[in-house]
Formats: structure tokens, sequence, C-alpha cells
């Protein structure tokens, strides 16, 4: 019988020992979304990469952009054209129910001088 009782007294020992079971659903109940952390996005993509190609009849400070691109973006007056970033280019804006919301059309002449090709990618976004 003295055997049966030291393993019952090592049994409830062991009981005594074990650390409390941790929630964890309530543990993480405390940590905030991440949207909390790093802000909402209100309003859809600030900026868009596409194509740029040359339009004889845009004049030099211009671009000539989709309406469907203008509303996406939130583009009203100016646009900035970035190039493989590094050259950057701000443009009065020219709405053109014919343009592609793909392509953002410049001058060819401003951006043969400033070393930008035909059929670049860029990034546009309002300025």
């Amino acid at each position: 019988m003295n055997g049966e009782q030291e393993a019952t007294h090592a049994n409830e020992k062991a009981e005594e020992e074990k650390p409390e079971k941790v929630d964890i659903k309530r543990l993480i109940s405390v940590i905030p979304p991440a949207t909390e952390l790093f802000g909402k996005r209100q309003g859809g993509p600030k900026e868009k990469r596409i194509r740029l190609l040359y339009d004889e009849s845009v004049g030099e400070e211009e671009a000539k952009i989709s309406p469907t691109l203008a509303k996406e973006l939130g583009i009203k007056d100016f646009v900035e054209v970035s190039v493989a970033g590094k050259k950057r280019f701000r443009l009065k804006v020219r709405i053109d129910e014919n343009a592609s919301p793909n392509y953002v059309y410049v001058n060819p002449e401003l951006m043969k001088r400033n070393g930008v090709a035909n059929n670049s990618i860029c990034t546009v976004r309002a300025a």
C-alpha cells in the first residue's frame, strides 16, 4: 500500500505544478487589425503604371488622358508623370474621350529632349 500512496501523492503533486492553460483567443483579441495600424485606403489607388505614347497634337507642357483614368486617380488640373523614377514631369491635363485609359499621351519633342522613348512605362499620379 505504501507504493500506491506514493504514486497517488506523485500524481497530485504533478497536477499542482501544471501551469494554467492560457486562452490564445483572448490574447489575440488584444492585437488590432492591420488596417487600424497602417491606415485604411480610401478612394482607390493614388498612382498607376501605364504606357507613355508620343502624340503630335499634345502641347509642350500638356498630357492627354482618358476620363476613366482621371476619375480613377483623382486627376483634375495637373498630372505628374514619372519615368523610371528618374525623370519627372508636371504637366497640365487635357482630358479626351477618345484616349485609352492604359496610356498617357505626351508631346514627343519634350520627351525626346529629356531622353524618354515612345511607349515607355511610366507612373502617373495627380499633382
